[in-house]
């Protein structure tokens, strides 16, 4: 920490098929953080997994991270600990980081991989520790644990790679009824999603599933509003007001969150009854709590005709661009983007000291 500024390594790009919307995300953080507070040093992982050090300049015209390099001794990054500090080595610079923000969506970022390298270098990052994010990213764990606390989620199947002959159109539908939604069982942003209402859809969506993922989850479909809801917080964590998502398409797909403006129509506040906003509220905080979440965290909802809800899932890095709806739901509720960026550093910051304080021997 120099000149009573906070050092902050922004980690983004990964090896998920999300890494160029957690450069875009990344992007907005930059441009929003109060650099009177903090000093940012960026930090790309490319698709090859090498972590690369990115400038100021290239940062904001960044749109993918390339794997080949022409020096890449000088932009490679190298972190380790040393007398308690965390480092980050570019070529023969060094530099002390506080805290990290890691900001890559997906696998190998918000998986708990990413989570448990940083708790081995020893410093604070933002947002859930190894076990939140682990569970938060496997849809299957997650749901089981949410059914388990009472909390209701959609009816579902799972099937691992090994079962793909047991799996059948026919069964899928006398148990789930159709249409339905087959998913990767580990991946975020809508990646890897098929709606499926006719057996000629079926094959294609269980490879293309398969493809992104060794496990597939596969899911009634719920007729109604999908309500979204933001979390925020440690262990008194506190939900935002909820929106609605209102797809232009099909349903919410990867374009419609990230890249194109017109894919779908937010309503911020969502057109509902205050019991049910409350409802909600209260679900989303018990979805964050019962799946060990911390920092942040986007609760999905379905709600339905006859005001039945049920939790879809939770995102544990959500996204930041300018058209995702953690930051925006958060905004209307009175934490401004900048605002936001202080709050979860400070999370981080509170959660390390508490954690410090703990015995590592007898």
């Amino acid at each position: 920490m120099k000149n009573d500024k906070i050092d902050i390594a922004l980690i983004f790009g990964g090896k998920s098929a999300e890494h160029e919307v957690s450069i875009v995300s990344a992007q907005n953080i930059a441009k929003t953080i109060n650099r009177k507070k903090y000093n940012l040093t960026y930090v790309g992982i490319n698709k090859s997994g090498q972590w690369l050090l990115i400038g100021e300049q290239e940062m904001f015209s960044l749109k993918s991270i390339s794997s080949q390099e022409k020096t890449p001794s000088e932009k490679a990054v190298i972190p380790y600990t040393r007398n308690n500090k965390f480092y980050l080595k570019i070529g023969k610079v060094e530099k002390i980081i506080d805290v990290v923000f890691p900001i890559l969506h997906g696998p190998f970022g918000e998986d708990g991989t990413i989570q448990g390298l940083l708790k081995l270098y020893n410093v604070p990052f933002v947002g859930s520790s190894v076990l939140g994010s682990a569970i938060g990213m496997d849809k299957d764990v997650s749901k089981r644990l949410l059914k388990e606390a009472g909390v209701p989620v959609v009816k579902f199947m799972v099937y691992k790679k090994n079962q793909k002959g047991e799996i059948s159109f026919e069964k899928i539908k006398k148990s789930l009824g159709a249409p339905f939604f087959i998913k990767p069982a580990n991946l975020g942003s809508s990646v890897g999603i098929s709606k499926i209402k006719i057996k000629n859809e079926f094959i294609a969506a269980i490879k293309n599933a398969f493809s992104f993922d060794n496990k597939i989850i596969i899911e009634e479909f719920i007729k109604g509003k999908e309500i979204e809801c933001s979390v925020l917080g440690n262990e008194k964590p506190i939900a935002s007001i909820p929106g609605e998502i209102i797809p232009t398409l099909d349903f919410y797909s990867y374009e419609a969150k990230y890249l194109d403006e017109n894919g779908a129509k937010m309503a911020i506040p969502a057109n509902i009854s205050k019991p049910l906003v409350e409802k909600i509220q209260m679900l989303a905080i018990k979805t964050f709590e019962t799946l060990c979440c911390e920092g942040m965290g986007r609760v999905d909802f379905f709600l339905t005709e006859k005001d039945k809800i049920f939790v879809n899932e939770i995102n544990t890095i959500p996204g930041f661009t300018l058209i995702s709806m953690y930051p925006k739901l958060l905004e209307k509720s009175g934490i401004s983007y900048s605002k936001l960026i202080d709050k979860l550093i400070r999370l981080a910051i509170d959660r390390y000291k508490k954690e410090t304080r703990l015995k590592t021997d007898r």
